[in-house]
């Protein structure tokens, strides 16, 4: 793979804006070669090729070697042997680096003048996003550092009452828990000093030991200098929980109503093992997202770096000059180049992870903080198209099975379809459901949009489109079984008798489904089946739940917006309930104008919300007429194919409200189609929806979720305060 591609995939999807433009560099050196060839072709090519020689002896030991030559004697004159320098790099008094071009006499100088001042354009902006980034870094080591005395200081207190219990349970006479603790808090030596490793991970056992060797702290870095970061320890004051509070900023409906009630939402310290097992969660959640900033800030820093060598190799292959010496050294000394700190850093987190919550299982705890990716396997391709082709299979034989035995025309044709097709529709929904879910996973990732970033998935732990077809070719399967094994038993004379049975099968399916999604074993993808059931309350309190709260917490008018159009859409469903229950002429008449005109209020407004908040579309000024400014799609047609699918497709949800009637459909079969068309637009939806927020992603440079923190400190609870 060449380089350029490999420094693409390499990229941090959200930073990409502020990588070095290698493409655009590429392009600039390719004008010098042009003009070059152009106007010196013969002399160019021999030019290059004593270039070539000289320089392959010079790496093989000729002229006292290349970690000989001088910083000055950055450039090699071939023909006369005389050495002379080009370039000379000087930082001015707002750090910006500028690279003087000595050679613009020549012919083509102009280009290489233009080729250095993009140079130096780039590497600005490249070194300013890092030392932005390394501050928002030391600010938030400082920040776990406090954490982690906190959290030290708990652990320890705990350990303190947990023993003084064992005093009094073996001795009657014994100072009481209270007493003991608070002449452990009043002791002039309240200081929690250097000793084991945290007890997190422990079994109950050994919880009942009492060790001789007390909690630790392991400095992350000081909080002034981020240079100064040295192996050192130091003790936590037991006192600093009489300044602490457990933060929870969980966003619940019960939140939202204490933050509109101004009541406040931190509990008093309370030390039990629930308190600090949530703690410890976040605290390890914290610094999981820590280190992997960290090493996106490393590898910012190489790849870029390593993108600055390669030009610069290409500029003096293409001009027969030695500059990339010179401007390589200047690199080097540079926060970009030079990012030891960050190096250290990374050392003392994985430290101080592994000894307070992996009990010093180094092993663990890295592949904690750098999951691995999992492999393909052949044998998932190989599944996946083995239960497409059995569903393919299946369809094929049902087909066959209705046509041949007249199924549709039997009497009880009506009955079957409004009381069994309905079942199995609900499998046929979650399987269309999964299929769109599998293509946008595929169309996010040729495209990439960083969905697992978006979505909050564990790092490693996502699934691919491949698992995802697999899942739903399965649940396919099944669901096509039964409804072959119901048709044969509903048509066989020997089985009619055992109709009751045969209409417990889309249960039995259903019952088999739920157990597989609870199933506690590490089976079936038991990470990703779990974080659906943490999913399944907000996705029941969603999405209006959730847009009443950010106007309240936020203060955005936009999502008062939102939350009226959702309650729009639950009005129209209620009173489309409304007008199948009520079974009143009069009534029915009300109940079907009223959803009617709610239904078309809410289309219309939900459709110019997909179309332009949430897809980013229609606007007139950009520089992609009717669209936006930046399309991952580079066919511009897909996005008015869309829109306009997703109007049509809008409106044919007004159906399922205003009980539309064709003779020749079942009104079983065409509320099932129309929801079909739903659930197809909720997926081209959802493809442009989270291209939309990637790409605003990428404009805020935001790669990162935050995490809260388990302690709030009252002085900084006082300093914002004071700003407010």
């Amino acid at each position: 793979m060449k380089f350029g591609k490999e420094f693409s995939s390499q990229m941090v999807p959200e930073w990409q804006q502020a990588y070095v433009d290698y493409k655009y560099l590429k392009t600039l050196i390719k004008d010098i070669n042009r003009f070059k060839r152009k106007t010196n072709p013969q002399g160019h090519e021999m030019t290059t090729a004593l270039h070539r020689t000289f320089i392959g002896q010079k790496r093989h030991g000729f002229g006292g070697g290349c970690g000989q030559i001088s910083p000055s004697s950055t450039v090699v004159d071939i023909n006369d042997g005389i050495t002379t320098a080009p370039i000379h790099v000087s930082s001015s008094v707002t750090h910006q680096y500028e690279t003087t071009f000595f050679m613009t006499a020549e012919r083509g100088g102009e280009y290489e003048l233009v080729f250095f001042r993009r140079l130096d354009d780039q590497f600005n902006k490249v070194e300013k996003f890092y030392k932005e980034k390394a501050d928002e870094v030391v600010k938030e080591a400082a920040a776990l550092n406090k954490q982690m005395d906190a959290l030290i200081a708990f652990r320890f207190k705990m350990k303190e009452e947990r023993t003084a219990e064992m005093t009094l349970m073996a001795s009657p006479n014994a100072v009481s828990p209270a007493e003991l603790a608070k002449t452990s808090s009043q002791s002039p030596t309240g200081v929690i000093e250097e000793g084991g490793s945290s007890g997190a991970g422990r079994s109950d056992e050994n919880d009942n030991n009492v060790e001789k060797d007390s909690y630790s702290k392991t400095t992350l870095k000081p909080a002034n200098d981020m240079s100064k970061m040295k192996d050192t320890t130091r003790p936590a004051s037991m006192g600093v929980l009489n300044s602490v509070r457990i933060s929870y900023t969980k966003g619940t409906p019960s939140s939202t109503i204490k933050s509109v009630l101004k009541v406040s939402n931190e509990p008093e310290l309370i030390l039990n093992r629930y308190n600090l097992r949530k703690i410890e969660e976040k605290l390890r959640c914290a610094f999981v997202e820590f280190h992997r900033k960290l090493w996106f800030l490393k590898s910012y820093s190489f790849l870029n770096v390593l993108a600055l060598s390669k030009i610069l190799k290409k500029y003096d292959k293409v001009t027969s000059r030695d500059a990339a010496k010179s401007y390589m050294t200047m690199v080097d000394n540079s926060c970009l180049g030079s990012s030891d700190e960050v190096m250290r850093l990374l050392d003392h987190v994985e430290t101080t992870f592994i000894k307070h919550f992996t009990n010093g299982n180094r092993t663990k705890g890295i592949n904690i903080l750098q999951p691995k990716a999992k492999r393909e396997r052949h044998r998932l391709t190989f599944s996946t198209g083995f239960l497409g082709g059995c569903m393919f299979s299946l369809v094929v034989a049902l087909v066959a099975i209705v046509r041949t035995r007249n199924i549709l025309q039997d009497e009880r044709q009506e009955q079957y379809m409004n009381s069994m097709f309905p079942l199995y529709s609900l499998f046929g929904f979650i399987v269309l459901h999964i299929i769109m879910y599998a293509a946008n996973i595929y169309f996010w990732r040729r495209y990439g949009v960083n969905y697992s970033f978006i979505f909050g998935f564990k790092q490693g732990n996502e699934l691919g489109y491949k698992q995802i077809l697999f899942v739903g070719f399965s649940i396919g399967a099944l669901a096509l079984l039964c409804v072959l094994a119901n048709l044969d038993m509903e048509t066989n004379p020997k089985t009619k008798d055992y109709q009751a049975l045969t209409e417990l099968l889309p249960l039995c399916l259903l019952i088999t489904m739920l157990i597989v999604l609870i199933l506690p074993f590490n089976i079936f993808y038991r990470s990703s089946r779990y974080f659906f059931l943490n999913c399944l309350s907000r996705i029941l309190a969603a999405p209006l739940c959730k847009c009443m709260r950010r106007v309240f917490e936020e203060r955005n008018i936009e999502q008062g917006y939102n939350s009226f159009k959702y309650f729009l859409v639950v009005v129209a469903v209620c009173l489309g309930m409304a007008y199948e229950v009520d079974r009143k002429k009069d009534s029915q008449t009300i109940w079907r104008w009223s959803g009617g005109v709610t239904s078309a209020m809410a289309v219309v407004f939900c459709t110019y919300w997909d179309l332009v908040q949430d897809w980013g579309l229609l606007n007139r000024t950009s520089k992609n007429p009717w669209l936006r400014d930046e399309l991952l799609v580079p066919h511009k047609e897909v996005y008015f194919i869309a829109m306009i699918l997703n109007v049509v497709l809008r409106f044919a949800w007004l159906q399922t409200v205003l009980d539309l009637q064709f003779e020749s459909i079942n009104t079983q079969a065409a509320i099932a189609f129309v929801a079909s068309l739903e659930i197809i637009r909720r997926g081209i939806w959802n493809f442009f929806r989270l291209e939309n927020e990637h790409l605003n992603n990428v404009g805020k440079f935001r790669a990162f979720k935050t995490v809260s923190l388990p302690f709030n400190y009252e002085e900084d609870q006082k300093i914002l305060c004071g700003l407010n």
